[in-house]
């Protein structure tokens, strides 16, 4: 029998507490990666696998994602927002929508960069015959994830979570994209919070379920701190705009080495130098040395030097003017001749 896989349930509840102050004023998951929610990018790959039906369970600040993310329609796609009173844990986001959910559906855990092959998982999946399918990626340093052991057919034998430096046996670790049959979800309790992947998934590994385990193909990052999402934005600008050319007017007389990505009614100019930097929308710099860096929205920086750091949105940064190491929240106005390192906030 052929199972169409046609929903997904989003979990975007998170505060983001890691990359303050940058969520001091958005939630984790509208921070922008090359002028687009990072959200947006698991949703177009949820879109390209053919779901038709995302529900986004969300907590803190819930009306600031849905003006972000707005009703899926220019995807094709129903999105629907299921809003928390008090966190439910990713277990219990799922349970709240058992009713309305399909046979077999797709979650994810929304405070994470996906740009992903939900089809390839959902086909095998279907193939396995598995109550629920993990996707999984390797990371330098699995400590802060859960971690899997799988066998030759891919099903996972172990999973531990957050493993102290002796216990890891793996670098593979969750990556918070599974492909779920919606039968599971009798073993998670009706009220209160309950988590995923450290409360059911356990529960089904004893009862002798199949958790079939998923190598990933895309891009996959964890943007847990402000290093993080400086990094995804760097690398999708490497990947999509390495050949990429701007208009003179745009960038005159103008130094550019790349990863490199200039948003739309941005400028850099007057003899700018910029190495390895995402500048986003409405931004403006003149006469400045900008390097490892992301600038949000709105920034205006003028014979200035931002080596390794974020600026939040509109941040003024006046002539003479360096920043290092810092992430700045929006609105922070650098004066003249004025040093700032290692701050945030």
């Amino acid at each position: 029998m052929t199972v169409d896989v046609r929903q997904a349930v989003i979990m975007v509840g998170g505060k983001g507490t890691r990359l303050y102050p940058l969520t001091d004023a958005r939630p984790k998951p509208v921070l922008p990666v090359l002028d687009k929610p990072c959200l947006r990018y698991l949703i177009e790959s949820m879109a390209a696998a053919g779901i038709k039906q995302v529900f986004l369970a969300c907590g803190y600040r819930s009306e600031q994602i849905a003006a972000a993310i707005g009703n899926g329609h220019d995807l094709g796609i129903e999105i629907i927002y299921s809003n928390e009173d008090q966190p439910l844990g990713t277990g219990g986001a799922m349970k709240k929508l058992e009713s309305r959910l399909d046979p077999v559906f797709v979650a994810a855990n929304g405070d994470t960069f996906a740009d992903i092959e939900v089809g390839d998982e959902i086909a095998t999946h279907l193939q396995s015959g598995a109550a629920v399918t993990i996707a999984l990626t390797k990371v330098k340093n699995p400590c802060e994830y859960g971690i899997v052991r799988v066998d030759g057919t891919g099903r996972i034998l172990e999973f531990k979570e957050k493993p102290k430096p002796e216990e890891v046996f793996s670098d593979l670790i969750n990556a918070g994209v599974y492909v779920v049959n919606r039968k599971v979800l009798k073993d998670v309790p009706a009220l209160g919070f309950f988590d995923f992947s450290k409360d059911l998934v356990p529960i089904l590994m004893r009862r002798g379920e199949r958790i079939q385990g998923y190598v990933l193909k895309g891009v996959w990052r964890d943007v847990g701190r402000p290093t993080d999402l400086l990094g995804i934005n760097l690398l999708m600008a490497s990947r999509l705009y390495d050949n990429y050319y701007w208009a003179e007017d745009r960038i005159d007389t103008t130094t550019i080495v790349r990863p490199f990505y200039l948003g739309e009614a941005a400028q850099v100019k007057s003899h700018s130098q910029v190495s390895a930097s995402v500048i986003l929308r409405g931004c403006q710099v003149t006469d400045s040395r900008i390097v490892n860096s992301l600038l949000l929205p709105g920034c205006r920086v003028e014979g200035a030097e931002v080596n390794n750091s974020i600026l939040g949105e509109d941040c003024q940064v006046a002539t003479g003017a360096r920043i290092s190491n810092s992430v700045l929240r929006d609105g922070t106005t650098v004066g003249t001749d004025e040093t700032v390192d290692h701050k945030v906030g």
